[in-house]
């Protein structure tokens, strides 16, 4: 039995909404572990004196940087990662939401070219 061009245009739509998902849940997984080592350098800033020396890492160089401007851009940099984080979790929501709604469709159509009384 061959599939309509319609219902197979919705398989190649599912994949590619499939593959979609993938790539965000891949994207979400990397800002997960960013936020995770921002908070661990917070953490340890908090835990030091604003006397100690503080660098930065820039490229393949370690730069000296004020202990006030490195707390302040780890805590810039932590909420913009879960702000991040938050935007891409409802595009995950979203897009699995769409593949949801799809496959019913699709489950649909192909109960629908059955033959009767299959």
């Amino acid at each position: 039995m061959e599939i309509p061009e319609n219902i197979q245009q919705q398989l190649n739509q599912f994949q590619q909404l499939q593959q979609q998902a993938q790539a965000v849940t891949m994207q979400i997984q990397t800002v997960e572990v960013q936020i995770q080592e921002t908070e661990k350098a917070l953490e340890e800033l908090n835990n030091t004196d604003e006397s100690t020396e503080v660098f930065k890492q820039a490229g393949n160089l370690l730069i000296k940087v004020d202990y006030k401007d490195a707390l302040e851009e780890a805590e810039d940099k932590l909420e913009t990662l879960k702000l991040r984080k938050q935007t891409m979790a409802r595009q995950e929501e979203r897009v699995m939401k769409k593949l949801e709604e799809m496959q019913t469709n699709i489950q649909a159509a192909m109960q629908g070219m059955a033959p009767n009384g299959a």
